[in-house]
């Protein structure tokens, strides 16, 4: 775990880095520098080039990354990375084919849209493509271990200069449509910068056959291509199918607490940059025993500190939707539901990784194919039900069925499972701390209640877990810290 531990506490401090800027952006500044119509359009936008970017890759970064390790001659790992970097261009310019072909029923689909959607919806493809690449490369550095750079460009770069494109826009250096150009520019120079750190890494002899097991890569693209444009599905379907039903500003809304309830899963996404790459590794040499163990140690790290951010998202949260403007107050529920969802997410570990890279993709492909039809359906009764909280409810039933199964799944096929004693006393420790702490309000300004009670709620949550020793990567962690700034 000496690899896992150093890139995923290296990725996660990234990763809450940029998340930061992205809190800074998504709660203050965005709603104070963009009407609600424009701060709608910027999270449609961005929720919908995700659901179509994976179009785009077909898999790609995830075939990358399973079977470069499997090569051990040099030729063949050149013919895969070669080939990864025409499948965007190839799939992308199927799409664009396709969209001319259904021009007329794309404008109709758009047709009772405003006219700010319609007038930028082209934008999304632009974004969608820069994804699609930046997401090749980033696996590309992922392949020779190097995840530490990659997910600082995905995490932090385009927050950090959105913050200074906003401030650019409230001194009125730039218009509101200009800032929605730029703000795709920012995402295409990213994919630029990934793109010449990966080819400085290595430059593959460019060869564009295929290698030797064509038809095991084509079937596994296309496979893990639908199992993973399942997961995007579930996270950005609920927020693109709120345009049909409600207005612009009711996606900013929404957006919100979503982005509230997304900073639980920080962890789960900072180890699964390099757990991905290393359960490849472990299953193509069949290292069962390492398997089993990086699947529980990974389990319990993740609990231990995702557990902490949920406590204190909840306890906090009335204070916190206190400092946010009233236009985007959402109901505390969404946040507590999508928050459990990501919790649940980050006890689990690398069980998805386990799944993408075993014999077994294919269950995923089946399994997701249902969730997403189950999710669809659940959204276009609950989002006219009950509004943003419908779509909320929603994804909720859906991640939950979908990660449950999963995690039977592996158990029955695998004989492993991520939980322990210690899994069910973190999350004891957690329950403790919510009801303890929810309704203990001090009489202060929000920001400095939010600062006194996550201090003494912290405290009290990380002396039982280091007492108790519920993980030993973090408790590891925090002793060397100690060591270097407590000599």
């Amino acid at each position: 775990m000496g690899i896992v531990a150093k890139q995923s506490i290296t990725n996660l401090f990234s990763t809450y880095f940029g998340f930061i800027f992205g809190a800074i952006n998504v709660l203050f500044l965005y709603p104070k520098f963009l009407t609600p119509a424009y701060y709608g359009l910027v999270t449609f936008m961005l929720s919908t080039s995700n659901l179509i970017w994976p179009f785009m890759a077909f898999g790609a970064q995830n075939t990358l990354v399973k079977f470069f390790s499997s090569y051990t001659q040099q030729k063949s790992q050149d013919q895969l990375l070669s080939l990864s970097l025409i499948v965007p261009l190839f799939f992308g310019g199927l799409m664009g084919v396709f969209g001319f072909l259904s021009f007329d029923y794309i404008a109709n689909y758009f047709e009772g849209s405003s006219e700010l959607l319609k007038k930028h919806a082209w934008l999304i493809i632009v974004i969608a493509i820069s994804i699609a690449y930046f997401e090749i490369f980033y696996a590309w550095c992922k392949v020779f271990m190097k995840s530490t750079f990659g997910n600082l460009m995905k995490e932090v770069f385009h927050r950090i200069f959105i913050v200074v494109l906003l401030l650019v826009l409230y001194f009125n250096g730039i218009s509101l449509d200009t800032f929605i150009y730029a703000l795709v520019g920012l995402y295409l120079i990213r994919t630029f910068i990934i793109m010449f750190y990966a080819l400085n890494m290595y430059v593959p002899k460019f060869n564009f056959s295929f290698p030797e097991n064509r038809s095991s890569l084509i079937k596994y693209s296309f496979l893990i291509f639908i199992a993973g444009t399942v997961a995007v599905f579930l996270f950005d379907l609920d927020k693109t199918m709120l345009e049909r039903y409600l207005p612009l500003e009711a996606i900013a809304t929404y957006g919100i607490g979503v982005y509230i309830a997304a900073v639980i899963g920080v962890p789960q996404r900072a180890m699964h940059q390099i757990t991905y790459p290393l359960t490849a590794n472990l299953l193509n040499q069949n290292k069962k025993k390492e398997l089993h163990q990086l699947y529980k140690k990974s389990s319990i790290s993740l609990l231990v500190i995702s557990g902490l951010i949920f406590c204190l998202i909840v306890v906090n949260i009335q204070q916190l939707y206190l400092l946010i403007d009233e236009t985007y107050r959402a109901g505390v529920i969404i946040v507590i539901l999508l928050g459990i969802e990501k919790l649940y997410q980050n006890l689990l570990a690398n069980n998805n990784s386990i799944l993408f890279n075993s014999d077994y993709y294919r269950f995923v492909l089946i399994l997701g194919v249902i969730i997403v039809v189950i999710a669809v359906l659940l959204n276009i009764w609950m989002i006219p039900a009950y509004g943003i909280y419908g779509a909320a409810y929603a994804t909720f039933i859906s991640y939950f069925l979908y990660n449950t199964v999963k995690l039977v799944f592996v158990y029955l096929k695998f004989k492993m499972h991520p939980f322990s004693s210690k899994s069910f006393s973190v999350l004891s420790l957690i329950t403790v701390a919510i009801v303890g702490f929810y309704y203990w309000e001090f009489p202060f300004h929000p920001i400095l209640n939010i600062a006194l009670k996550s201090v003494i709620l912290s405290l009290f949550y990380l002396i039982i877990v280091f007492k108790f020793n519920f993980s030993e990567d973090v408790s590891n962690f925090a002793l060397q810290l100690k060591r270097r700034f407590i000599k």
